[in-house]
């Protein structure tokens, strides 16, 4: 496969946030959001997700994490989108179940050129420190729709917020790895009898 590199930009009168991703890197986040628990979480995705990311943030944080957090997860998206190429030659799907003490989540995802979000998560503070959890759900969605993959979401167990949050995104970087992978038996090949994704 060809080197799977991109680099993004979004300007906004809300965000200014370039990404770029290497899906072929060695786990390493660079760069920081100004919202310290998702670069947490982020770091996660990387590390798990054998992924390169470096971000270069700036957001209307003296309203609040909203605009950053959503507009995060639409460039990594578009990040993702290009990076991936045409499809050809990837397993295509990807899960992953991920514990961490009590907690235990699962993340199913597929590089169907569809945008479809379905999020089973009912985290037990609203929110992490200053995070509000409901953000988490703002970032998926951004993602999803921009790097036009279905995604599933289903936290099984947990009463420790951060520990719920943090099985999900190491188990999607997981997921994302396992998804995005070379497939061998598939080279050169579209895993869809449709012929394109």
């Amino acid at each position: 496969m060809s080197e799977r590199t991109a680099t993004v930009s979004r300007d906004t009168k809300e965000t200014q946030i370039t990404v770029t991703l290497n899906l072929d890197g060695e786990g390493r986040l660079s760069g920081e959001s100004g919202v310290p628990f998702l670069d947490h979480m982020l770091d996660q995705v990387a590390r798990h997700g054998m992924v390169d990311i470096d971000m270069k943030v700036v957001g209307d944080l003296h309203i609040d994490d909203h605009h950053t957090v959503e507009d995060l997860g639409i460039t990594l998206g578009q990040a993702f989108d290009q990076a991936i190429g045409d499809k050809r030659g990837i397993y295509r799907y990807g899960h992953a179940y991920v514990p961490l003490d009590e907690a235990l989540s699962r993340v199913v995802i597929d590089f169907s050129g569809r945008a479809g979000l379905a999020m089973n998560v009912e985290f037990t503070r609203a929110t992490i420190g200053r995070f509000d959890t409901q953000l988490f759900w703002e970032f998926f969605q951004g993602f999803v729709n921009h790097a036009r993959v279905t995604l599933h979401i289903d936290n099984l167990k947990g009463f420790n917020a951060h520990h719920q949050a943090e099985t999900i995104f190491k188990a999607f970087g997981r997921a994302l790895r396992m998804a995005a992978a070379p497939d061998p038996r598939m080279t050169g090949r579209m895993p869809s009898t449709k012929g394109s994704l």
